[in-house]
C-alpha cells in the first residue's frame, strides 16, 4: 500500500512540475536569491568534478543546471519524472548546441533500477530539493553507489527539518508555515500550479547514516541560512547593504554547526568508498 500510495504522490508531482515548466525559468530566472542559490551550489560542484567528469543529474527540472555543467564540457545525463520539464531541457540544449554534451531520460529517482543508462557515472547530482518529494529517500540513497564509478561522488541539495528562517514566521503569525517541518514525518501538502503532492525533509544525519557503509562525507554546508529564503520576495532589492553582509557572514559560516543544517537547504557530498 505505501508503495502505490508513493507512486501515486509521484504522479502528483510530475502533473504540477510539468504544468510548471512552461513558466518556471520566468518565475526563478530573475530571482537575485535564487541566482545566489545557484552560484553556491555550483562552487560547491565545481570543488569535486573532476576534468571530464559525466555527471548523472535527478529531477534536471528545465536544464537550468545540466546547460551550466554541459557548457563547461561535461557530459551531462538528466533526468526527472516530469515530461514538460524534460522538454522544455531538450529545447534549451538544442538552443545552446549542447545536445551533443546533454541526454534525457524520463525516469523517477525511486526507480533508478530501471534507468536506460545506468552508466556508471563520475559524479550523481541534485538540486533544490527534488529529493524531498519522496518519502522513500532510502531506496533513492541505496540505489547510488552501482551508478557510480569507483571513487565517484554525489551532491545533494536537501531541505532539513529545521529552517531557522521559516521558525522566525511564528513572530507573523504564520504558524502552519513556520512550523511545517517539525511534524512532517508523514509528509506536508505542497501545492504547485493547482496540484497538491507531498514531500518531506531530512537532515544530513538520514543521509550520512543510510549512506555510511558505502560513502565517505565530503562536505556539509548550509545554504540560505543566514541570508534570506528567496521566497521572501525581494528582499535583496530592498535591503541590498543588509543582504551583502548576511552573504559575508553566510559565507563565514556555513561549515560551522548549526548553520550548516538549519538553513533554507543544505548541500552534501560524500565520495564512493
Amino acid at each position: 500500500m505505501e508503495a502505490v500510495a508513493e507512486n501515486i504522490n509521484e504522479q502528483y508531482a510530475a502533473k504540477a512540475f510539468s504544468a510548471q515548466s512552461e513558466i518556471f525559468d520566468d518565475i526563478y530566472s530573475g530571482n537575485t536569491i535564487v541566482n545566489y542559490k545557484r552560484g553556491r551550489v555550483r562552487a560547491h560542484v565545481l570543488q569535486f568534478l573532476r576534468p571530464g567528469a559525466s555527471i548523472l543529474e535527478l529531477n534536471s527540472g528545465t536544464g537550468e543546471d545540466a546547460a551550466y555543467f554541459a557548457g563547461l564540457g561535461y557530459k551531462v545525463h538528466a533526468t526527472d519524472i516530469a515530461e514538460g520539464m524534460q522538454q522544455r531541457l531538450r529545447e534549451k540544449a538544442l538552443k545552446y548546441n549542447l545536445d551533443n554534451l546533454i541526454s534525457t531520460e524520463l525516469c523517477s529517482f525511486t526507480q533508478l533500477n530501471n534507468l536506460k543508462n545506468k552508466g556508471p557515472f563520475d559524479y550523481v547530482f541534485s538540486n533544490f530539493a527534488g529529493l524531498n518529494c519522496t518519502g522513500e529517500l532510502d531506496k533513492v540513497l541505496l540505489s547510488l553507489p552501482q551508478l557510480l564509478n569507483e571513487n565517484g561522488v554525489v551532491t545533494l541539495v536537501v531541505l532539513p527539518k529545521f529552517c531557522l528562517w521559516e521558525s522566525l514566521l511564528l513572530f507573523k503569525g504564520m504558524f502552519k508555515t513556520a512550523t511545517r517541518r517539525w511534524f512532517s514525518k508523514n509528509g506536508v501538502k505542497a501545492h504547485v500550479e493547482g496540484t497538491y503532492f507531498s514531500c518531506w525533509y531530512y537532515n544530513p544525519s538520514y543521509i550520512i547514516n543510510t549512506l555510511k557503509d558505502s560513502f565517505n562525507v565530503l562536505s556539509v554546508e548550509g545554504l540560505c541560512t543566514i541570508v534570506p529564503p528567496s521566497y521572501i520576495e525581494h528582499f535583496a532589492e530592498k535591503h541590498p547593504v543588509v543582504y551583502e553582509r548576511l552573504k559575508r557572514l553566510e559565507d563565514k559560516y556555513r561549515f560551522s554547526w548549526p548553520w550548516r543544517s538549519i538553513g533554507d537547504y543544505y548541500m552534501i557530498s560524500l565520495r564512493k568508498k
